[in-house]
């Protein structure tokens, strides 16, 4: 598997045979490059300017924007509804957890997530490799509020985003809480992460992607 990180909450995973999977692209007000290429499936946390854009190339390409058990023969899907806030959606509305099962890794992507989710949506979080978590503090969980998080589901792997960088004017908090929290950290000099370069620890490892 193959991980390309475009900034904000948006990634592109590249399955083992090729298929891609877009999640939360954004349009261009972030202030990141959003030519996405053409993918095999779309997935939308919920219905924000920065995480529902289909370009054209994309536009006829299938999308999942609700929660429920997908099964694309290549990729295995589940969608648990969560929320933008600590306020039941009042404030930002809804948001979809998305958990990506392939045949080695298992994957999820929190979106805008803005709470810690009950005991119930915990469970089906557990035995996690991969965990792709926002940490900008004024939108979603801050950084402290993800590190709580992180250890309740306990993952091999933590991806931080949705933070402030020099590309996005955005009122987000900058990564240094969440950082400064993790026991291992590891900074890459890319955007790409190849999971056939990950070694597990015994305790969760931090990766810092590079700003794309």
């Amino acid at each position: 598997m193959q991980i390309t990180w475009y900034g904000h909450s948006c990634f592109l995973i590249k399955t083992s045979i090729g298929k891609r999977i877009l999640i939360d692209p954004f349009d261009n007000n972030l202030g990141y490059e959003n030519v996405f290429p053409k993918c095999d499936l779309i997935t939308f946390s919920h219905n924000h300017f920065d995480t529902s854009y289909l370009n054209t190339t994309n536009n006829t390409t299938k999308l999942i924007n609700q929660t429920g058990i997908f099964d694309m023969n290549y990729i295995k899907i589940e969608g648990f509804n969560s929320f933008h806030d600590k306020c039941n959606g009042h404030k930002r509305g809804s948001n979809i957890i998305y958990i990506f099962k392939e045949d080695k890794y298992t994957l999820c992507h929190l979106g805008h997530l803005g709470h810690i989710p009950s005991s119930s949506i915990l469970e089906n979080l557990k035995n996690i490799d991969i965990l792709l978590i926002p940490i900008d503090g004024n939108f979603t969980l801050n950084g402290f509020e993800a590190t709580k998080l992180c250890k309740l589901i306990s993952p091999k792997y933590i991806i931080p985003m949705n933070y402030k960088t020099n590309k996005t004017s955005l009122n987000l908090d900058d990564p240094k809480n969440f950082i400064l929290s993790q026991k291992y950290v590891k900074k890459i000099n890319s955007n790409i992460l190849d999971t056939s370069n990950l070694n597990p620890n015994y305790e969760p490892e931090c990766i810092l992607l590079k700003c794309p």
